[in-house]
């Protein structure tokens, strides 16, 4: 599939925006086009949109060819999973329902595994600011992994400092979690009950935000921060620098991890994710610019 969707306006405590009083939207870039445009896509009525404030984002498509779009969002500052239906006729998206439940705290992202199934992450314990960034402060590993379903919401994994982005291999066997905090991707092997256990770990000297896999070569796309705190500083003078990974044979012995981007922040600040199709490379931000470039 050709179709990248990018989320923008999200609110996220410490960090600025731009925009802080517009909500949130959706946009398509379908990169077959030999030059690409963001198109926001329509979302129904009856959905809140004043309060949209999006976050991670997987798409699940069905045996019918039916496409789901889950998109995690805190609207007040709570944690739902809000679940659409892509209508591609008139680039809309029918709303079907909002997910919230006690184990979903403070959801960063999600990989979806059905049309109402999903994994998540939660990168905190606590959903209040001060006593988030007090966690964040004593390092303590109370991030975790949560499998939800209608029939059945668990935690899967547990012990991150903060779990980030998360996606699956190509083959489904495994899911990949970056620990932000931790310099970390780990990858997890899926069980039939849809427990997870850990396989291996791989280290990395930048913190790991989110996971695109390319579903050809089975290679992981991060976008990376590295230097985290600049982040929160908002400082013209000192900008939040930007790195792309790209993670080869990360089940081998000797993964291969390339720094395939790099930028002091003059171009593009805080990279959070990174995906390639064609030859092409799209990087997006916590809360700055889009950039697409040739690889």
């Amino acid at each position: 599939n050709s179709y990248i969707l990018i989320l923008q306006g999200l609110k996220y405590p410490g960090l600025k925006s731009f925009a802080p009083d517009k909500p949130g939207e959706i946009f398509l870039m379908d990169l077959n086009e030999e030059k690409p445009r963001a198109v926001e896509l329509r979302i129904s009525r009856g959905f809140d949109l004043a309060s949209f404030n999006p976050h991670g984002i997987s798409t699940y498509i069905d045996k019918d060819d039916t496409v789901y779009l889950f998109v995690v969002n805190h609207p007040h500052q709570k944690s739902t999973v809000e679940v659409f239906k892509f209508v591609e006729d008139d680039n809309s998206l029918v709303h079907l329902k909002t997910i919230r439940h006690d184990l979903l705290i403070s959801v960063n992202d999600i990989v979806a595994m059905g049309p109402d199934s999903f994994y998540a992450t939660n990168d905190h314990y606590f959903s209040d600011f001060i006593l988030m960034f007090l966690e964040m402060f004593l390092g303590l590993t109370w991030s975790n992994v949560v499998y939800y379903s209608p029939k059945e919401v668990k935690e899967v994994a547990a012990g991150f400092y903060s779990a980030n982005g998360i996606n699956i291999s190509p083959d489904k066997k495994y899911i990949y979690v970056a620990d932000i905090l931790d310099h970390k991707v780990h990858v997890m092997e899926k069980h039939a009950n849809w427990n997870l256990t850990h396989a291996k770990t791989l280290q990395l000297d930048t913190l790991v935000d989110n996971l695109s896999v390319d579903p050809d070569t089975g290679d992981i796309w991060t976008g990376c921060h590295p230097n985290g705190m600049k982040l929160f500083y908002s400082d013209p003078e000192n900008l939040p620098a930007s790195e792309v990974l790209r993670i080869q044979n990360i089940l081998s012995e000797e993964p291969v991890v390339t720094r395939v981007y790099a930028d002091d922040g003059s171009v593009l600040q805080g990279s959070s994710v990174a995906s390639v199709h064609g030859g092409k490379l799209l990087i997006g931000t916590v809360f700055h610019r889009a950039l697409y470039c040739e690889l």
